[in-house]
């Protein structure tokens, strides 16, 4: 963690509201950890509701951590493909906590496959998870986040880079992550002087479940915690709203606030 004298150790999100998809495990609950830590509100908007066969946590128990961590804690079953789930828990989210000032577009599917080898249904779910919900979750906050003192959206998605070198692999996967790069390149025009929109990327691997299913057993000595990128979106969204129209690596930006221990953040030192 940070040290005691950081610039982060004020209460600085305390009685704000984060609406963070996909918050239920990985970077969205360490997102929502950290922010809970200042006393915010977290509305909780993914989909597993009950013990998944193969993946930790549920909405209710990424509830309890946020609870038991200082903040206030809504679980709403939200699968961004259902546009319905969406409005229904960012109505949800106003009516508890009287609006809200912070969206984190963290919902992800991946798969990291070539053209060929990557089904149908593969293609439409990274397309209507990350681009299409990121969209759709950003529509639906944005009249709220308007009203917000500080309103920031976050989307945890890559610089725009077009070497193809980041298509030829994995062309879907990119497709799909480019398009929320691209809802931060169009948004935080459309909205600047009202909300904040920029975009996250971590520069090295970050070791999550998602991690562990492509990378396979041992993957996760390569691998940096989800703390780097808890600390890095924590910079971020306590900036004005000004800060806008941004793609950061977590490393960078934690460099130029003065962090020079990233040891501290590796899963195996060194």
């Amino acid at each position: 963690s940070l040290p005691s004298t950081s610039p982060f150790t004020f209460r600085k999100l305390a009685g704000c509201t984060l609406f963070i998809t996909g918050a239920s495990r990985g970077i969205g609950k360490a997102i929502a950890l950290k922010a809970a830590k200042d006393g915010a509100n977290i509305v909780i908007a993914a989909k597993t509701a009950e013990t998944h066969p193969t993946l930790p946590g549920t909405i209710y128990t990424a509830a309890a951590e946020i609870e038991a961590a200082g903040g206030k804690a809504l679980p709403c079953i939200v699968n961004v493909r259902e546009e319905q789930q969406i409005i229904n828990a960012v109505e949800k989210a106003v009516q508890t906590f009287g609006g809200i000032d912070i969206l984190v577009n963290n919902a992800s599917a991946i798969s990291l496959t070539g053209t060929l080898e990557t089904e149908t249904k593969k293609v439409n779910l990274m397309m209507e998870v990350n681009v299409r919900g990121t969209y759709l979750t950003s529509k639906a906050c944005l009249p709220y986040l308007k009203k917000s003192r500080n309103p920031h959206i976050l989307n945890l998605s890559p610089p725009m880079n077009l070497n193809p070198l980041w298509f030829k692999n994995h062309c879907a996967y990119t497709i799909s992550k480019y398009g929320m790069s691209m809802c931060v390149l169009g948004m935080a025009e459309e909205f600047k002087g009202q909300v904040a929109v920029n975009a996250l990327w971590p520069k090295t691997a970050i070791h999550t479940a998602a991690m562990d299913m492509l990378g396979g057993a041992g993957i996760e000595k390569q691998c940096r915690k989800t703390d780097i990128i808890a600390d890095a979106a924590y910079c971020i969204l306590t900036k004005p709203k000004t800060f806008t129209g941004n793609f950061i690596v977590d490393e960078d930006l934690l460099r130029e606030e003065g962090v020079k221990d990233f040891d501290a953040y590796a899963i195996v030192p060194g």
